[in-house]
């Protein structure tokens, strides 16, 4: 569990937080292996019931001061009695993971297990055959790859969608499919039941022994036919083809179908829904039409009306899925509009993540669904923050669904070791940090998750007795204290800042701001919050000089010189603003480009969120040899370090250019043995999505993919390209801006 804050020293109270400009805030990774430190967790088994907290129920940790028969709670000050049996065990302390550490990992006792719960995992895949021949290749080559990254004792169920629903059975000698229409009109539900269609265990397929089979079925699959798709729809044979995707009717069959056996058959089920286009057939289609020139003749801010969802029927399924116990990914392969504004709810609030590729040509799809079935993930988890009582968390923010009872108290579906969680704190009262306490402020998180232990693991750990080949459910309980320093002086503030969680806690209020007032009021707050923590920081370091009640230009200082942490700050907000996330419509960003941005963004660990936004760009002299560890992005960077080969990490976007000034007798593409390959090679293997690997040759190439990423050039609005704009006139712009905030 990894804890990232925008400031490793507090501020004292509510002046020091306004005065400072920052975010004051946290970013959790709950399941991720290690601490931010590179820390594993100290691991305690069952039979240590940890003691809490009678006030305000926080978990003994080892910052609490104790004594032989008490402890004092480190988050509100109050004094605890030991039960006997934990005074007996605290007196050998070396046996106890919470007395070694601030971060523990607890397996939980079995709550009335009986066996009765059949731990296998599910995975069914939900396949668009609205759909083209390019589309079906490429998803079955993903479900082929699926195949093989699921463990022995999976079922797999294949299921397709049109204007009918079909079922397969795959466990005889030759697939079977059973297909149910879907009703046409948008209230229609499918009136019978899928289990008296197919019951659901014969739908389900055990991987390990149905592989060749399941993949025979994939081979039958074929596109639905202009003809049969205008005969459903109802639609005269004059062309126009409307309906054939009854995306939203056969989901809520599929969830309804699985959550009969929810806590039966399985304790948590994944579908995998692959689309082609928006649904536009029976109950839960889309308008499309939103999407097109009426917002310029109505004169509406595009950006803002092609945001927000156009109906909550995908929002109201994602509570249907999370009751069934079912976790929806979405992967969208179209370059048609679909509204992912609509249907994003239906896999963020279910655990799942969305993916959209806009072409099948290069599409990652199999490399990436391969990749999130190989990682481990949790499922049905809690996650709760606490904090010391002189502070308390405002907004949280992250793909989960808020408990409806407790504050501060979030629940997530799965979560893999990736997904990250962020929130901002605020005072609880006007006297902050009192100075006169010596009481730290603490902040402990609490994770309660489920794992699916394979046999494998089982048999390791001699667990594994009668239930040979059969997977086991854990409970865990894992737990996060730390304390933090605080700060009265602003400087000693801006020296503990970390940028990285600084840019998230940012993107999270931006993305807010944008949903709920759009884009452009999302680059506003961005630039005046740049323009007021400059301003502060310029008071802070005494850096203007005020004469006859008016700010001297020259003095004031928008580079940050005094407080090297807070120099990259302005190229940050300056690439968020050039980031297609915060781009304007009439600059060709494709809404839902931007709404998978926003999803890819909100689940960001710091550092990988930071070169999605500001790309790292290193340069190598040979393929074998770094030159410079870091170039800002400009040609200017590129043309002074005289360096021929250029590797530039984008996140999802991997580029090697070759200056046009290279030796030619430097090898292209580098070989595969070489530095450069490996650290491509090492890079793709961290990531949480496969990231597109591009080799430009400069001056035989196009080199538009690589010149894109070099913004520094580019005007903050997108208004033109020459060497006197960009960033530098950015900085300009901040500078007056300032300037008049100060008078």
């Amino acid at each position: 569990m990894a804890v990232r804050a925008t400031v490793s020293r507090f501020p004292i109270d509510s002046d020091a937080q306004e005065n400072s400009g920052l975010p004051w805030g946290v970013t959790v990774t709950p399941f991720a292996a290690m601490d931010e430190e590179n820390r594993s967790p100290e691991y305690g088994t069952d039979d240590q019931i940890l003691p809490r907290c009678e006030n305000c129920w926080a978990y003994f940790n080892v910052h609490c001061s104790m004594d032989q028969w008490s402890w004092t709670c480190c988050l509100c000050s109050q004094l605890n009695g030991f039960t006997s049996k934990t005074t007996a065990l605290y007196s050998i302390p070396q046996s106890c993971p919470e007395l070694r550490s601030s971060f523990v990992d607890l397996e939980l006792p079995d709550e009335g297990s009986d066996g009765g719960l059949q731990p296998q995992p599910v995975y069914v895949a939900a396949i668009d055959l609205s759909s083209s021949e390019e589309f079906l290749e490429l998803t079955k080559s993903a479900l082929l790859a699926a195949l093989e990254a699921l463990g022995p004792g999976s079922l797999f169920g294949l299921a397709t969608f049109s204007h009918k629903l079909g079922l397969y059975d795959v466990q005889g000698p030759i697939p079977v499919v059973k297909n149910i229409f879907i009703p046409p009109d948008t209230e229609g539900t499918i009136s019978v039941e899928l289990e008296d269609v197919m019951p659901l265990l014969q739908f389900l397929a055990p991987v390990e022994t149905c592989k060749d089979r399941i993949a025979s079925a994939l081979e039958t699959l074929r596109p639905t036919t202009s003809w049969e798709r205008t005969a459903a729809a109802g639609q005269g044979l004059d062309g126009v083809l409307m309906g054939g995707r009854g995306f939203g009717v056969a989901m809520e069959a599929l969830f309804n179908y699985l959550g009969s056996e929810y806590g039966n058959t399985f304790a948590l089920a994944r579908i995998f829904t692959f689309l082609s286009g928006p649904p536009d057939y029976g109950a839960g289609q889309l308008d499309t039409r939103r999407y097109g020139e009426q917002y310029a003749s109505k004169g509406e801010d595009a950006d803002r009306a092609l945001l927000p969802e156009q109906t909550p029927f995908y929002k109201d399924l994602a509570t249907v899925a999370v009751q069934a116990g079912v976790c929806v990914d979405i992967f969208a392969v179209t370059n048609e509009y679909t509204d992912l504004a609509s249907l994003k709810f239906l896999s963020i609030e279910s655990g799942g993540s969305l993916f959209l590729y806009s072409s099948t040509d290069d599409s990652t799809l199999p490399q990436d669904i391969y990749r999130m079935l190989s990682r481990p993930y949790a499922f049905n988890c809690i996650l709760r923050l606490r904090t010391s009582s002189e502070f308390k968390p405002g907004h949280s923010y992250g793909h989960f669904f808020p408990d409806p009872q407790y504050e501060n108290v979030q629940h997530i579906i799965c979560c893999d070791s990736y997904a990250t969680y962020a929130y901002d704190f605020e005072f609880a009262g006007a006297d902050g940090f009192s100075r006169h306490t010596s009481e730290p402020p603490v902040v402990q998180i609490v994770f309660q998750y489920t794992v699916v232990v394979p046999p494998s693991e089982l048999s390791n750990s001699g667990l594994l007795t009668s239930s040979r080949g059969k997977y086991s459910l854990k409970r865990r309980l894992r737990i996060r204290t730390v304390q933090f320093a605080t700060a009265q002086d602003i400087n000693k503030i801006y020296d503990s800042i970390a940028p990285e969680v600084v840019l998230s806690l940012l993107v999270h209020k931006v993305i807010l701001a944008s949903l709920e007032q759009g884009v452009r009021e999302g680059r506003l707050l961005l630039h005046d919050w740049l323009v007021i923590l400059t301003a502060q920081y310029n008071n802070a370091y005494k850096l203007v000089q005020y004469k006859n009640g008016s700010s001297a230009t020259s003095q004031i200082d928008v580079a940050f010189s005094q407080c090297p942490e807070m120099q990259h700050l302005p190229r940050l907000v300056f690439a968020l603003l050039r980031n297609p996330l915060l781009r304007l419509h009439e600059e060709g960003v494709h809404p839902d480009h931007r709404i998978y941005l926003q999803c890819l963004f909100s689940a960001l660990e710091p550092s990988s969120l930071h070169r999605a936004v500001y790309p790292v760009l290193t340069s190598y002299s040979t393929p074998d040899k770094q030159a410079y560890p870091r170039h800002s992005l400009s040609r200017a960077a590129l043309i002074t370090s005289g360096s021929p080969i250029f590797f530039l990490d984008a996140f999802t976007t991997l580029v090697v250019f070759y200056s046009s000034t290279a030796d030619p007798t430097l090898p292209f593409p580098p070989p595969h043995d070489c530095l450069l390959r490996s650290t491509i090679n090492r890079l793709k293997q961290e990531r949480c999505i496969t990231p597109k690997l591009i080799f430009i040759r400069g001056g035989q190439e196009d080199a538009t993919a690589f010149e894109n990423f070099l913004i520094e050039e580019q005007d903050v609005d997108g208004s033109g390209l020459t060497s006197v704009t960009g960033f530098v006139s950015f900085l300009e712009d901040i500078t007056q801006s300032v300037l008049e905030y100060m008078k």
